[in-house]
């Protein structure tokens, strides 16, 4: 299912619309959750916001949800016109697992020509199930998300394919071996987070493939640390990735 937000303030063009995907290691997590962010950006930017609720491992593992969130975006461009939303400036985004989600759905539309993406935003994204990252072997004791989460998580996600070499890159983009392609992309990732160096190298390599990307690595964060949004690093993140949107769709 998909839960649609709109702007209180009736639109008076085409708006651009996002595709979100919430996060949750692949296992937990609602459209509940991401609501009050997701009700800020549709007022203060004025476009639609399509929440996707994909089903969860373990009793729906890889390609289960994937296939929910590209089925997703394929509804919200199929149906851009009775939304309200100009098919041209169409993203994707999602934190977290909702991240890694994202980014494989990307990668799936651009192999399959279509729906066409104007940008992804990419939080504090899960992409490598390898677990080899500098900041994956080290944060072993980080709060909301550290190594065991992640082993945790890619082991129930990913079923009989973990711990092998088989995993499809649309589970684990950090496996795709060609980047090119993909619409301009944000990348947040947070100092204390072992997903941090994946988002890193993810964000580089799209640059190496000719890629248009904007990285931020915010000082003294955690995983899920914009969980405290009157901490200043947070409010600057939310300022930063507001403003990033609003460039990505030509707003004023």
């Amino acid at each position: 299912g998909v839960r649609v937000y709109r702007p209180s303030t009736p639109m008076v063009s085409p708006s651009p619309g996002i595709v979100f995907i919430h996060g949750g290691g692949f296992m937990t997590g609602t459209v509940d959750q991401s609501a009050a962010m997701l009700g800020s950006w549709v007022e203060s930017l004025g476009i639609v916001i399509a929440s996707v609720d994909y089903r969860l491992a373990p009793e729906d593992p890889y390609p289960a949800g994937i296939h929910e969130c590209y089925a997703a975006l394929v509804w919200l461009a199929a149906n851009a016109e009775g939304l309200g939303i100009d098919p041209d400036r169409i993203a994707i985004a999602g934190p977290s697992a909702g991240a890694g989600l994202a980014a494989g759905t990307a990668l799936m539309a651009r192999d399959r020509g279509g729906p066409a993406l104007c940008y992804q935003l990419l939080q504090i994204p899960e992409v490598d199930d390898r677990l080899e990252t500098w900041s994956m072997r080290t944060f072993t004791d980080t709060p909301i998300w550290n190594r065991p989460s992640a082993e945790w998580s890619w082991k129930h996600y990913l079923g009989d394919l973990y711990g092998s070499d088989d995993v499809p890159y649309y589970a684990a983009p950090s496996r795709c071996e060609d980047l090119s392609g993909l619409p301009p992309t944000f990348v947040s990732t947070m100092e204390f987070d072992p997903l941090r160096d994946e988002g890193i190298d993810y964000a580089v390599r799209l640059m190496q493939a000719g890629v248009s990307v904007e990285l931020h690595s915010f000082p003294g964060t955690f995983h899920g640390s914009a969980m405290v949004p009157g901490a200043r690093i947070s409010k600057q993140d939310a300022r930063i990735t507001r403003e990033a949107l609003r460039r990505a769709f030509g707003l004023s």
